[in-house]
């Protein structure tokens, strides 16, 4: 499985929600990035997505969104070949 790195802060329900998501989809192993406890990782954050908002989700180096991104893929069906190469 890729890695994967959520850029998130801690009371954020989309954060949850994409979590929940990934979890049901078969993932073990998220990367959460806490850009509320660390100011810079909120400027790398902003660089890598050219997004302000949480969450930020990226599968190995391919950028999908925020939660509504990750649904909507998700529902498109692109989703799990990504998590499953």
């Amino acid at each position: 499985m890729p890695r994967i790195v959520m850029y998130c802060t801690a009371v954020c329900p989309c954060c949850i929600n994409a979590e929940r998501l990934l979890l049901r989809r078969g993932v073990t192993e998220i990367e959460k990035i806490r850009v509320d406890l660390d100011p810079e990782q909120r400027v790398i954050m902003e660089q890598r997505s050219r997004r302000r908002t949480v969450p930020q989700i990226f599968i190995g180096d391919r950028h999908i969104g925020g939660f509504d991104d990750m649904v909507e893929l998700d529902q498109a069906g692109g989703l799990l070949p990504l998590l499953n190469p």
